[in-house]
């Protein structure tokens, strides 16, 4: 790996009209097992709940699935939502796989959102707006911990043991789309998953938020991680990235190629909204407040527009671009923007073959 550079895809099990949900997860899986194939180091797996814009609604269970189905690459949770579980059931199920797996396994967390599912789980709008603190530190200290206790506001148990525990630090990436969870993160050490619906300018500034914000001493955890030796270099015209801590940062993104620019723009730009719409549109608030989707057709031309969507050269140029301007060097591509899974494996089998030794070799 180029540089320490680390490239995964990330799979939504995005729900196209006309899919069935069976016939959607088990793309999903054969996606996870053709990007091994390729050459890409991990899978990423989303959560989604009562929406078809993403089709899995227990990212841990299919990345347990996954990790049967491959023999090395690393397979992630992009995100488990801790607004909706609780934080030692998920840390239990994340030891379970650390042990099976020999390690290939890797937990990524996430607000969520205020959306119906706090309802439905009865975990309520509190825990979304004002419990995640709580929620990501008991996390932290039953991955981390033989024995803990609950003494916050909203969990509170006696001291138990946790059995079975990881047999290697499992800190999870943290999905960051505000400046409080860039600080609670930079605080804790944890690595940043930075959203594909950004481009390189606000990514970059959220990791010099990050390194404005982390304690003195303090690394996020890819830094002991065997998985992200190598920390972001200086990045011109940003000063404040060289005296950034090596951290494991993510960036997440589109990736489509095609023969050329015009042909992956347009392919995307057509599928994407079919998606999009309902997907987006799926979306329930828990209470009364308003919510108005992105306008899938402009949504779709703005992915098109910031991420590697384009011919082999054009995609390569464009991951190298990223990781220039933003200092991450570990890219996580949405593969699936196609919406037909034949599609999405040439996808794949195109991006490992022309894309990847591209960037390895230039980063």
């Amino acid at each position: 790996m180029g540089g320490g550079v680390r490239i995964g895809v990330f799979l939504p099990a995005a729900g196209f009209p006309g899919m069935d949900p069976g016939e959607v997860l088990g793309a999903a899986v054969r996606a996870a097992v053709a990007a091994e194939r390729a050459g890409f180091d991990d899978v990423w797996i989303a959560e989604h709940h009562f929406m078809t814009y993403g089709m899995c609604p227990s990212a841990v269970t299919l990345a347990g699935y996954v990790l049967g189905r491959t023999d090395r690459v690393t397979v992630g949770t992009a995100v488990s939502v801790l607004s909706t579980c609780h934080p030692v059931a998920l840390a239990e199920q994340a030891a379970i796989l650390d042990r099976v797996s020999a390690g290939r396994f890797r937990l990524g967390v996430g607000r969520g959102g205020p959306w119906v599912d706090l309802e439905v789980f009865g975990t309520g709008l509190d825990r979304y707006e004002h419990g995640f603190e709580e929620s990501l530190d008991l996390l932290l200290a039953a991955l981390g911990r033989e024995r803990v206790s609950g003494e916050g506001e909203r969990f509170r148990f006696r001291e138990v043991t946790m059995v079975p525990r990881p047999a290697r630090p499992v800190l999870p990436v943290v999905a960051a789309t505000s400046a409080g969870t860039v600080r609670l993160a930079a605080a804790r050490g944890l690595p940043m998953l930075l959203g594909m619906h950004i481009g390189d300018a606000d990514k970059a500034a959220m990791v010099r938020a990050y390194a404005a914000a982390a304690s003195p001493g303090r690394h996020a955890s890819g830094t002991a991680d065997p998985l992200d030796a190598d920390g972001p270099p200086a990045v011109a015209g940003h000063p404040a990235q060289t005296d950034a801590p090596a951290v494991g940062h993510m960036a997440a993104g589109v990736a489509y190629v095609a023969d050329t620019t015009r042909e992956a723009v347009g392919a995307l730009r057509e599928s994407l909204p079919r998606w999009l719409g309902p997907g987006l549109a799926g979306y329930r608030p828990v209470d009364g407040r308003a919510y108005v989707p992105k306008d899938p057709v402009e949504y779709a031309r703005l992915l098109c527009r910031l991420h590697p969507v384009g011919s082999p050269e054009h995609c390569a140029d464009t991951m190298l671009a990223t990781i220039e301007r933003t200092g991450v060097r570990h890219l996580v591509l949405l593969v699936e923007g196609a919406g037909d899974p034949a599609l999405t494996c040439r996808n794949i089998a195109r991006l490992g073959a022309e894309v990847l030794p591209r960037v390895r070799a230039h980063a």
